[in-house]
């Protein structure tokens, strides 16, 4: 039966990466590919299909890439329609069907976790084993690299807010990934695992989701790819705009994290992280109420800026309507 690996994480967090390296592996990654640019030069190694059938279904909901709230799985997954699990059965149908029963067919999206139960019901329904990687790196790499690459040239106070909500947006996906793929074979690769030993890394992953790597000797086209030279953010905090009580509950779930790269079905780490979201929705919902005059007021600012403009376009047109009226009138 074809394996599908559902490589997933954190945005940022080397997703790319270890794609490019399993590619590298002979694993096959469906074709055509999200171009890569200035953001990725190396390549997303991302099937384009994939990533716009969840795009152009996520942006409409809106569900970001990186989201804060608790239910984003929930709302996200309440906007899927029988049409939309229609079509990606029968792209994932043809596609299994290209290929030999012990073939690997690398899916790397990272909107996949939001919508994870739309695939365990696909996947088997199409002839393939589920199987999943998802990708851990310190929060505060996550978002110095995020900063670099989405916020270099935004004003301080943006950068502050988009900061303290992409540390917040780490941890909801490393909960909502985690609780996802308990039901399947999985494994978890810190990405500076992957930079400093990539052979250790992907032998382990490899092993625990019952994947032939094939021969790891040098010379290896993994070498030349995967370089410690490809991180250039470290982990810690100082620079960042990130509220105390925040790093110190992203600090908890990294080390709880972590706990899953040697046994993924670690019983004490999931026990651990499942706490720590009940905690994380608590903090949620404390920030929530305590910003709610803002977001009010920031709300009705933004109606009364709109109806500012909606009387200025109002006045244009009733002077138009007096003007076309003032010439019908002077008709002979």
């Amino acid at each position: 039966m074809v394996k599908v690996l559902v490589v997933t994480g954190s945005g940022r967090s080397g997703t790319s990466s270890i794609a490019g390296t399993l590619k590298r592996l002979g694993l096959h990654v469906p074709q055509p590919e999200v171009e890569a640019d200035e953001r990725n030069p190396l390549g997303y190694y991302e099937p384009q299909w994939v990533a716009e059938f969840h795009k152009s279904w996520l942006d409409a909901v809106p569900v970001r890439t990186i989201d804060t709230r608790p239910t984003v799985a929930e709302i996200a997954l309440a906007s899927l329609t029988p049409e939309r699990e229609e079509a990606l059965a029968a792209w994932l149908a043809a596609e299994l069907a290209s290929r030999p029963a012990d073939d690997v067919v690398v899916v790397k999206e990272t909107r996949a976790y939001l919508v994870y139960p739309l695939w365990q019901r696909v996947v088997p329904a199409s002839g393939g084993d589920l199987i999943s990687l998802t990708m851990l790196r310190h929060p505060a790499q996550v978002v110095r690299s995020r900063d670099t690459a989405y916020l270099s040239e935004r004003p301080d106070e943006m950068r502050r807010q988009r900061e303290t909500g992409n540390v917040a947006a780490w941890m909801n996906s490393v909960f909502v990934t985690e609780r996802a793929t308990r039901g399947n074979p999985r494994a978890f690769v810190p990405y500076l695992d992957l930079l400093a030993d990539w052979r250790a890394a992907v032998g382990r992953a490899c092993s625990q989701l019952g994947i032939d790597p094939g021969s790891l000797d040098r010379p290896h086209p993994v070498d030349d790819f995967v370089t410690p030279s490809l991180n250039r953010s470290d982990d810690g905090w100082a620079g960042l705009s990130t509220p105390p009580a925040l790093v110190e509950l992203a600090e908890r779930t990294w080390d709880a994290a972590r706990r899953l790269v040697i046994d993924p079905v670690d019983a004490g780490a999931m026990a651990l992280l499942d706490g720590l979201q009940a905690e994380y929705v608590e903090l949620y919902r404390a920030s929530k109420a305590i910003v709610s005059d803002e977001t009010t007021n920031a709300l009705r600012a933004q109606r009364l800026r709109f109806q500012e403009r909606l009387d200025v376009k109002n006045e244009r047109l009733e002077r138009l309507r007096a003007r076309v009226r003032e010439l019908e009138g002077s008709r002979p």
